[in-house]
Order: structure tokens, then sequence, then C-alpha cells
């Protein structure tokens, strides 16, 4: 019988992440499959609760809602910037995503939302913050250790 995951075990898959419209925003089509600890915080909430149950070479598609995904929009995150802190030679226009950095140097995305002419309106919210996702997740295999080669290809030792 198929080992059925559960929390703590790493696991290996394939996935594509879709917008409720069925628009496309990530996939690990083309690239590296996805290698995760179940439980461990390294990915959404709603995603690893998925997967649980599941075994090797099941697949399922699960909504998620932003509450378990990449939390809600929040108003607080987005935040009005004085023109003058804007680097001299930099033309923010809306749309623009641009980088800031937090007391300890650690780099936060922004999207500038609005531009007025004393300041600019930056979101500073995931971009999949508010947004109902929906994932096709394919288990590729089970039971790998934590610093296990995930690869799949022929030419490693695992």
């Amino acid at each position: 019988m198929a080992h059925t995951i559960q929390k703590g075990d790493t696991i290996l898959v394939n996935y594509v992440g879709k917008y409720e419209d069925g628009e496309v925003f990530d996939s690990s089509e083309g690239s590296a499959p996805l290698k995760f600890t179940v439980g461990s915080g390294q990915i959404i909430q709603g995603f690893d609760k998925a997967v649980i149950g599941m075994s090797e070479g099941d697949k399922k598609t699960v909504t998620i809602e932003a509450s378990e995904g990449y939390g809600e929009h929040r108003e607080d995150h987005v935040i009005d910037m004085p023109k003058t802190q804007v680097p001299e030679g930099m033309n923010v226009q809306t749309g623009m995503q641009v980088e800031l950095m937090d007391q300890d140097k650690n780099p936060i995305p922004a999207v500038c939302t609005a531009v007025f002419d004393e300041f600019i309106k930056l979101d500073i919210n995931h971009p999949l913050a508010g947004k109902t996702l929906v994932f096709d997740i394919e288990i590729l295999k089970t039971g790998l250790e934590p610093d296990q080669c995930s690869c799949c290809c022929s030419e490693c030792d695992h």
C-alpha cells in the first residue's frame, strides 16, 4: 500500500497555480518540481494542507482562499511615500515595481499604485494577497530526506 503523506514528510510535487478565471500565475512546468517538507511553513498553508493524505502518483485540484494563501489584502500595507525620498533620476510610474528596504536593510517589494505631485502610493502587500487561488497538484515522490537531491535525473546517486 502506498504511503500517505503526513506532516513532516518531504515530498516532490508538480503544480500549476491559477486564478479563479483559469489564468496561470505560476507553474513548475518547464522547471524543477517543488520539494518541501509538509507542515514546515515553507509553502502557503492551504497547499500544505492539501497534500496531506495524498500518495505518490496522486493528482488533485484544490481551491485555496486568501486566508490560507497569501492573506487578505491589507489597506495598512498601502503607504504614501514622499517624492523627496525617491532616488534622484528615478521616474516612478503607476504599475512600476520598486524595492524598498526595512530598517534591517531587508528588501521589501512594492508596486506603485498612484503618482501625485508630492508623494507616490506604494502597495507592499504580496501580489497574490486577497486572491482565491486554484492549484493542480501532482505528487511525484514521497519519503525524501530534506537534503536529498530532488532533480529527478539519472546522474545522481540518490
